[in-house]
Formats: C-alpha cells, sequence, structure tokens
C-alpha cells in the first residue's frame, strides 16, 4: 500500500522551559504515543540533501515504511510518497528502493538527482524518536500537533561510539481543510510557548552530524517562481510569489540564528531578505487583500536590531584594516552603547515569529480578490517608473543632498532594484536582467559610501574612552568628499546604462 500527497506543515524548535507544558497540551484520550526508529539514506557526497530530498525507511509500531520527500512549490509545503512495506521480518535486512516510488512527483525528483550524481546510496544516519501526536479541529479544519523527542545518530568514521544530537520539536500539519487556519494555530502555539520556526529538518540533522557540521551556509535571494504560461499574471499571484521567495531566503537564515549562530553572512542575508519582504510589502499592497500592515513594524524592529550587530562586524572587519594599513594606532573600540537584543534574541521574540509564520500562512494560501493581470501590470510600471524617475533626478545630484537624503536615495535604489528582481520575469526577463545588472555598481558605490558614515559616527562616538579613536574620525573626514563623488558618478551612469524594461521599446 502506498499514499503520494502534498504536506504542508510548520515545524518549531522547543525551547527547555516550555517543553512541559507542550507535554501537557498533548495529554489526553485522544492522544497517540509512537515510537519510530529510521534509516535516512543518500549519496556518500549528499547529492539527496542538497537538492532537498529526503529518503528513509522508518519502523512505525511493528511495520516499516519507506517515505520520499522533497521541497515543495511554498516555504510550508513538502511533496511526500510513502510505501507501507508491512511487519517487521527478524530474517530479512531492508534495504531502501527509489523504484518503490517510481511515476510519483517526488519519485521523479529522487530519480533525477540520483541520475545526476551517478553515485549509489548508503545509510548515512538514523533517527530514535518517540512521537505523542493530538489532532485539533478549527472551523472546517483537521490539524495534526506532533511532539517529537529523542536523537539523531550518525556513525563515527573511526568506529567510535556514534555521534548524536537531541531532537525537540513541534509540527503542525494540515491534514484537510484551510491553511489559513493551520497558520493561525501556529501563530498562537508560537507565542504562547516562545517556539522558534525552524527550516532543519531531521534529514539535514543528520547529515550535518554525519559530516560534522554545526550549521549551514547563509541562504542568498532567489527569484520568484511564476506559473507557466504566457499571460501577466494577476495581483493576487504576484503577492505571493514574492511574499515566497523572500521568505525562502528569511527562513533559513532566521532559524540558524534562533539555533544560536551569530555567523556575519547570515546575519546580513537575513536582513537583505527582511529588506527585501519590507519592499514586497510596501509596493505589493495595492495588488490585493491580506498583507497586514502591522507586519511592518515587527519586521522593521528585527531588522533594526539586527543591523546594530551587522555595523559592528562590518567596521572590525573593512574599516579598521584600512585604517591600520593608513597607519592608524591600535584603536580598542568600547562595547557597542544601547541595548540592541542580541541575534538570536532579536529572531526568537514571539511577535517576529508570529509574524513569520503569518506571512507564511498568506504565501501559501490560495490568492482571492487580487487586481486583474491588466491593473497588475499598470500599477508595476506606475511604481517602477516613478522610483526609476526620482532616483535619475536625485542621483544627479547626489554630491549636493543632505545625509538624510543621501541614505533615503540609497534606500530607494533598493526598493528599486528588489522589485525589478521580484517581477521582470513578467515584463522581459532578458531586459529586466540587464537592468539589475546595471544598478550593481550604485548600489555597490553607495553600500561603501554608507558604511563610512556609519563609521564615521561609531568613532566619534569612541572618542571619549577612547582617544585614538580621533585618527579614524581625521581620516574618514578626509574621505567623505571623494566617497560622495564615487557614488555620484556611479548613479549618473544609470542614466545611459540602466534601460526601462517595462516600457515598449
Amino acid at each position: 500500500m502506498s499514499s503520494s500527497m502534498t504536506e504542508i506543515e510548520f515545524k518549531f524548535d522547543i525551547p527547555r522551559a516550555s517543553l512541559p507544558a507542550i507535554e501537557a497540551a498533548l495529554r489526553g484520550p485522544q492522544s497517540r504515543r509512537t515510537h519510530l526508529q529510521a534509516r535516512y539514506f543518500d549519496t556518500a557526497q549528499g547529492d539527496l540533501a542538497a537538492q532537498g530530498v529526503a529518503l528513509r525507511l522508518r519502523k512505525e509500531g511493528p511495520r516499516w515504511v519507506q517515505t520520499a520527500k522533497a521541497l515543495g512549490d511554498g516555504p510550508v509545503q513538502r511533496l511526500e510518497h510513502n510505501v507501507d512495506l508491512g511487519p517487521e521480518r527478524k530474517s530479512t535486512v531492508l534495504l531502501a528502493d527509489p523504484a518503490r516510488h517510481a511515476d510519483t512527483p517526488v519519485g521523479k525528483r529522487l530519480a533525477q538527482v540520483l541520475r545526476r550524481a551517478g553515485a549509489p546510496l548508503v545509510e548515512v544516519y538514523g533517527t530514535d524518536i518517540w512521537r505523542c501526536t493530538q489532532e485539533l479541529r478549527v472551523s472546517s479544519s483537521r490539524i495534526e500537533l506532533a511532539l517529537d523527542q529523542g536523537r539523531v545518530l550518525a556513525p563515527a568514521p573511526d568506529g567510535a561510539a556514534p555521534h548524536s544530537a537531541v531532537v525537540c520539536e513541534l509540527e503542525l500539519e494540515l491534514l484537510e481543510g484551510d491553511v489559513r487556519d493551520l497558520a493561525r494555530v501556529a501563530a498562537e502555539w508560537a507565542v504562547q510557548h516562545r517556539l522558534t520556526l525552524s527550516t532543519v529538518t531531521k534529514s539535514e540533522r543528520g547529515l550535518r552530524l554525519a559530516q560534522g557540521q554545526s550549521t549551514r551556509p547563509a541562504t542568498k535571494a532567489s527569484a520568484p517562481q511564476w506559473p507557466a504560461g504566457p499571460g501577466f499574471p494577476d495581483g493576487g499571484t504576484v503577492q505571493r510569489a514574492v511574499v515566497g521567495a523572500c521568505l525562502a531566503q528569511i527562513l533559513p537564515n532566521a532559524s540558524e540564528i534562533a539555533a544560536g549562530s551569530e555567523d556575519a553572512e547570515q546575519i546580513h542575508q537575513l536582513r537583505v531578505g527582511l529588506r527585501r519582504l519590507r519592499t514586497a510589502l510596501r509596493e505589493l499592497a495595492p495588488l490585493g487583500p491580506g498583507l497586514d500592515p502591522a507586519w511592518e513594524q515587527v519586521l522593521a524592529q528585527a531588522f533594526r536590531a539586527l543591523g546594530a550587530r551587522r555595523d559592528r562586524q562590518q567596521l572590525l572587519a573593512l574599516v579598521q584594516p584600512r585604517l591600520q594599513a593608513a597607519g592608524a594606532p591600535p584603536i580598542v573600540l568600547p562595547p557597542a552603547a544601547g541595548t540592541a537584543p542580541a541575534p538570536a534574541e532579536a529572531v526568537r521574540d514571539p511577535a517576529f515569529q508570529a509574524a513569520l509564520v503569518a506571512l507564511v500562512g498568506f504565501a501559501a494560501a490560495p490568492a482571492a480578490g487580487g487586481t486583474t493581470p491588466q491593473a497588475t501590470r499598470r500599477h508595476l510600471r506606475k511604481r517602477l517608473d516613478k522610483l526609476h524617475r526620482r532616483l535619475l533626478d536625485e542621483g544627479a545630484r547626489f554630491d549636493t543632498l543632505a545625509p538624510e537624503a543621501r541614505h533615503a536615495l540609497r534606500k530607494r535604489l533598493k526598493r528599486l532594484r528588489y522589485l525589478a528582481e521580484f517581477v521582470g520575469a513578467c515584463f522581459a526577463p532578458r531586459r529586466a536582467a540587464q537592468f539589475t545588472r546595471a544598478l550593481e555598481p550604485a548600489q555597490d558605490a553607495l553600500g561603501s559610501y554608507y558604511d563610512e558614515v556609519v563609521a564615521l559616527q561609531s568613532y566619534r562616538a569612541a572618542v571619549d574612552q577612547e582617544p585614538r579613536a580621533w585618527f579614524a574620525v581625521g581620516w574618514l573626514l578626509a574621505r567623505a568628499p571623494h566617497a560622495a563623488h564615487q557614488g555620484q558618478l556611479a548613479l549618473q551612469a544609470l542614466a545611459d546604462e540602466a534601460r526601462p524594461f517595462w516600457r515598449k521599446k
């Protein structure tokens, strides 16, 4: 017997202090407790995990089930196919067979990855989990809550005792009904129990353990996925595709930071994702209902909190070495002033987690009530045109603008680039790619200029405690006119090089 489905679920890491309350909430006559022992298979190089595919054999009570999973179309969707292999046979050693999933969507993805890899499957790790489940009925929806506790086990390369990692997570899966009901319940549990969204599957956790890794590389931005067909998408489709693409960058980085990572590139990419998402909320709100204006304030708060750490990292990594090369004396900066929370604290904030859950629910829900394709195209043309014209006008006199106006222009340039990256493929993919590439030199020049502005502010604030910081203040002040002029030159080049792709030739 086999079953194929598209899973829609949220997965959360559980703080130790919240575990007793969650265990108590899942006790009751309708709860079920199951012992799950699984063996996961991949190539020796981890080709399946690299493509978001998992293949496992799992003992569920007395029966063995082979399951293949792969990423679906959205941030909470997973393709899944299960094959019931029957009761355990002591005389038989079960092996994973990809052919058991043939002719299913996930089976085709699995076969494609293995064909490209050209390598055999090996058993790479296993899990030993106790699962407690409870079903909720919300409106007309059925939602399963599953508390998983146990360990991931991976063999040690030297034959010593296997490596292990603790698993303690809560999954909420939509069995039937409306994804908005699932998102609402997930947000309530996240706030009540201070849960944090996690994108690290047991499969990925096991692979990390086997390879001795503690975190994944930072996730960068990706383009929205558009439905096939020649027509321009409607407003609701544009909103959900763009929000989904932003979340695909935000969620993995936020998951790692919430787990304790302070990797500079993960923090940077999370801030980029949040900035892109805030652009989407601002520019695409007129295209349809459902984008809550309250999300903007929550996202902005997290963005600013992460910015304090990012600015400090940039100063130490980029500006300090340049000062030393210029002959500066050793400058020991005092601890950053203020009360900005640590990155993990900012990401674990219940309001931020609830906003992410709501945004995931929005992206996964069916579009309804959005603008027509024609009205959507008109709105996007109007917004791209306005941002572009104002950028050219202010860019031509960048070196005469006040510091606040220069900063606003830099943010406007980013909004233009993000909006072009979001919807360029709906207009003219090749011309849109040329346009966004033409914006890069100006964005880099303004980024360098602004890094020095922030550094100047930091060194000025430090001079009372570190008099040697005066060297940095003088050096940065002397550089300021040159940095501003480089920004203006890059902006002036946009008039010839960044040709609007949204206008007809």
